[in-house]
């Protein structure tokens, strides 16, 4: 009687999880865009303001409420959830190669959990904002009175899309801990436990 390879018991896990991180990637690279869209916008208003201070001295009276409000807003929301999805974010791995694989996972699930209630605190608080400042249609004082409530509904998406990717990081390690494979991608190892190119192994 032949036997039969034992079945892979992660693989439907792992594959699920992937299908996960790839419609969050989706999501992460239209705000990234977004983020640098803005950017480039922040770049090209500067320089036309500054141009026409010194050279017209008639300077736009409308750049930094736009650029304080919405651009600034909507580089550094946005960009979060991809910068976090390709490990971007600073990380201390001094005793990461010393730890074994389900204390890794263990501790990294810990992380991405504190993370998780720490952002989405955060993006409540947004949503409330965003909904009292639409529904009253609140304006800053200024030479433009630019609504509020775009800037609070920027922070809103930008956390709650990084709030999904913390999420799917915690339950990712948290399975792994009980999988014998990583069913979450791990973070990449430091740059200086690389060999330059070139040196001699």
């Amino acid at each position: 009687m032949m036997r039969t390879k034992p079945r892979d018991e992660a693989a439907p896990a792992s594959r699920t999880m992937m299908a996960i991180s790839r419609s969050l990637a989706r999501l992460e690279t239209v705000l990234a865009a977004l983020a640098s869209i803005s950017m480039a916008a922040i770049m090209m208003i500067i320089v036309v303001d500054v141009a026409m201070r010194y050279i017209l001295s008639s300077p736009l009276g409308w750049s930094y409420d736009l650029i304080g409000l919405y651009l600034m807003v909507a580089m550094f929301f946005l960009i979060l959830p991809d910068t976090l999805h390709h490990h971007g974010h600073v990380a201390i791995d001094l005793f990461r190669s010393a730890l074994p694989r389900r204390v890794r996972h263990l501790g990294l699930t810990i992380g991405y959990a504190a993370g998780t209630l720490v952002m989405a605190l955060i993006g409540i608080e947004a949503w409330g904002r965003f909904h009292s400042a639409f529904a009253a249609q609140d304006r800053i004082a200024a030479l433009v009175p630019w609504l509020t409530w775009p800037a609070y509904l920027i922070v809103t998406i930008g956390t709650a899309v990084l709030t999904l990717r913390l999420i799917y990081r915690a339950v990712g390690h948290g399975l792994s801990i009980f999988s014998q494979h990583d069913l979450v991608e791990m973070p990449p190892l430091p740059e200086t436990s690389k060999p330059a190119k070139g040196a001699a192994l």
